[in-house]
């Protein structure tokens, strides 16, 4: 395909290619195996392929997007957008023309094969005892011998019945006051809202009698990535609903560096993140109530933790500070605001909204949920959490003291730039063997229990197919890879006569292992390449990097624990991310995985008021460390960089999963060569 000819790059699938001027959208899409409805052939009919082309400056994608990059409307649009209506920004892919080089961004309602978010609430108990409740008061009728307002009453009968003192209203409540006063003959139910370190006591709503309708809240947990929520009751603390959806920010960068370059090299580009992701939190609000089966009216709290790029971009607050050195915070400290402040206007029209405060300028409030579910500063043993996602955080204490980090692992550990990578949907492989003799592999997809090489696993997965290879999937497959031989300590993948399986196939200069063919049927062709295995590697260095300064800053080669947390540490195998070198080395039996850490602190926030001023004051007793200004970062990535570690030893994972002493020069054989061999004669192709 000529080089002239316009790139066109989606997100969130990283997919790119070059088509000629007039190409439809939705046929770029579909020939870049891109997953982009449609139902109704290309005749505008369906809205299916609806997509959101962005504009500017991307240096992570080398384009620069200029107005006109597709065609104006057509007339099938207008009639569309007038009859149904389009979202602002959006466009038919049947329809819409390449111009010029674009990005575009398929949102997850135009995806066949949608993610599945992953991060469920955790089932573990949480004392009750929320910033908002519900209260019961009998109020004393209006007397002209002794007159006073009717709010004026509801707070002495607040003191009198409930010692509560201090009491405010805005002018909502107070214009509904007295019809509820009345009605419920002057017994009203009371939403109280009660903030940590503070006297300042606000009522949300009133209603005549015993309200039983409920009074909810939700904890969000805002990544680089996805927005995963959980929808609490707060008389009991019960999970009613858990959803997620994908973050469309995405479009503006799949890291966070990204994301503050498209800020710094776009005016109003903050701004545009701003919108996208509050009204993301609206859309999500709205769904989680309608899966509920309740009146998201009844919504009045909302607790949110995220990382720092993603607080500020949630406040509005431009996050270039972020992007260079000393990575100053607009402010660390935990937020109590309207909901409305951030475009949360489809909940009780008085919610209030708690951010958890962040650790640093790269460690944020999620590593502080993190911080206040699994409580590190309470460990009798060392131990190491660390919560993946497309930007890590990692926390190393125990009652001694806590330190914190963070680490650019980037996206490949979500499926982003891995060759057949896709985010966890039905139909991506998600779980992988390899057979050490044969060299074959069998896998299971998200969506089926069965293994590949199960009697009726091709029916089960007719519907779905075999899409891809998802983040656990990928991950599960280098080290899989390494236990088999396919792939040396320094990353490279064997050829065919090294290995022994005609699986190993050359791809120009290097090799690639083939995991699963379905052309014959139409279906894709998975490989693992030697780029996805550089992206696993970069990512994996980055993160074993992060907890290896830790443990230098606390003196220490070994660690007691070690906790998995997030999506990632729900689905990974330890033995996996030990041989690939992602943690450091201990005892399989103590990694543990912790879930969905983030959300899980993010719901005691929630359901409980006393946590909210214990992770103040435990947030200001962590040591940070900003690994962009540690010398030794730089030499602990390079170490990282082989599989497992080129320098740090691993015994305890020599026991269980002894890795074979294989090395592949640039030409993918080893002819009887070790591992100094094969770094030679790389060096020199």
């Amino acid at each position: 395909m000529a080089e002239t000819n316009p790139l066109v790059i989606f997100t969130p699938s990283g997919k790119r290619g070059r088509f000629p001027v007039g190409t439809p959208v939705l046929t770029a899409a579909r020939q870049l195996g891109v997953d982009l409805d449609s139902v109704c052939g290309g005749r505008g009919i369906c809205s299916k392929c609806q997509v959101a082309p962005s504009y500017g400056d991307f240096p992570k994608h080398g384009v620069t997007v200029c107005d006109g990059a597709l065609s104006e409307w057509n007339a099938v649009e207008a009639r569309y957008d007038r009859v149904r209506g389009l979202k602002q920004g959006r466009r038919l892919g049947c329809q819409a023309t390449v111009q010029g080089d674009v990005v575009i961004d398929v949102p997850p309602e135009s995806q066949v094969h949608r993610q599945v978010v992953r991060k469920a609430a955790s089932a573990r108990p949480i004392t009750m005892d929320p910033a908002t409740r519900l209260v019961l008061v009998e109020v004393t009728e209006p007397d002209m011998h002794e007159p006073s307002g009717d709010f004026e009453r509801v707070k002495a009968a607040l003191k009198e019945q409930w010692q509560i003192e201090g009491v405010t209203a805005p002018l909502t409540v107070l214009q509904k006051l007295q019809p509820a006063l009345r009605k419920g003959q002057w017994q009203v139910s009371l939403a109280l809202h009660h903030p940590a370190n503070s006297d300042d006591i606000r009522i949300l709503d009133v209603w005549p009698g015993l309200h039983e309708g409920g009074l909810y809240g939700l904890a969000i947990d805002l990544g680089s990535t996805t927005i995963a929520a959980h929808l609490c009751d707060l008389t009991d603390g019960r999970v009613l609903a858990s959803s997620g959806l994908m973050n469309p920010q995405i479009r503006f960068g799949e890291d966070l560096m990204s994301r503050v370059s498209y800020a710094m090299m776009n005016p109003g580009g903050d701004a545009e993140m701003t919108a996208a992701v509050q009204e993301a939190i609206a859309r999500l609000a709205t769904e989680i109530a309608a899966e509920a089966g309740i009146d998201p009216r009844l919504i009045y709290e909302t607790v949110i933790v995220c990382n720092p790029v993603m607080h500020h971009l949630l406040l509005g607050i431009d996050p270039v500070e972020l992007g260079q050195a000393p990575f100053a915070l607009a402010t660390s400290g935990s937020l109590t605001l309207a909901a409305r402040d951030i475009g949360l206007d489809t909940i009780a029209p008085t919610a209030q909204l708690y951010l958890l405060p962040c650790i640093a300028g790269h460690v944020g409030a999620d590593a502080a949920a993190v911080a206040l579910s699994e409580e590190p500063d309470k460990a009798e043993d060392l131990t190491l959490i660390v919560d993946v996602g497309t930007n890590a955080e990692i926390l190393l204490g125990d009652s001694h003291g806590v330190l914190a980090c963070s680490s650019p692992t980037g996206p490949a550990f979500e499926g982003a730039q891995i060759s057949a990578g896709q985010r966890a949907a039905p139909g991506a492989i998600e779980r992988i063997e390899i057979d050490p003799v044969t060299k074959e592999p069998r896998f299971r997809v998200i969506g089926c229990e069965l293994w590949s090489d199960d009697p009726g696993f091709a029916e089960a997965t007719k519907d779905t197919g075999v899409t891809g290879i998802c983040g656990s999937g990928i991950i599960e497959a280098v080290a899989e890879m390494r236990m088999a031989g396919l792939l040396d300590a320094s990353g490279l993948i064997g050829g065919p006569e090294a290995t022994g399986t005609a699986r190993c196939e050359p791809t120009g200069r290097t090799f690639a292992y083939l995991v699963h063919d379905a052309t014959a049927t139409g279906g894709p062709r998975i490989t693992v390449t030697q780029g996805d295995i550089r992206a696993i590697q970069l990512a994996k260095s980055a993160l074993y990097a992060g907890a290896r300064l830790l443990m230098d800053k606390r003196g220490v080669d070994r660690v007691a624990r070690v906790v998995l947390a997030g999506a990632f540490g729900a689905h990974i195998s330890p033995k996996h991310a030990m041989v690939l070198g992602m943690i450091p080395d201990v005892p399989l039996d103590r990694v543990t995985s912790a879930g969905n850490a983030a959300g899980h602190g993010a719901r005691i926030a929630l359901c409980n008021r006393a946590a909210r001023e214990r992770i103040e004051r435990t947030v200001r007793d962590i040591e940070k460390i900003e690994t962009a200004i540690e010398p030794r970062f730089q030499e602990h990535f390079v170490n990282a960089n082989a599989i497992p570690h080129a320098t740090d030893p691993f015994p305890e994972l020599a026991k269980v999963a002894p890795l074979p002493q294989v090395a592949f020069g640039a030409s993918g054989s080893a002819p009887g060569g070790g591992e100094d061999g094969g770094r030679r004669r790389r060096r020199r192709a």
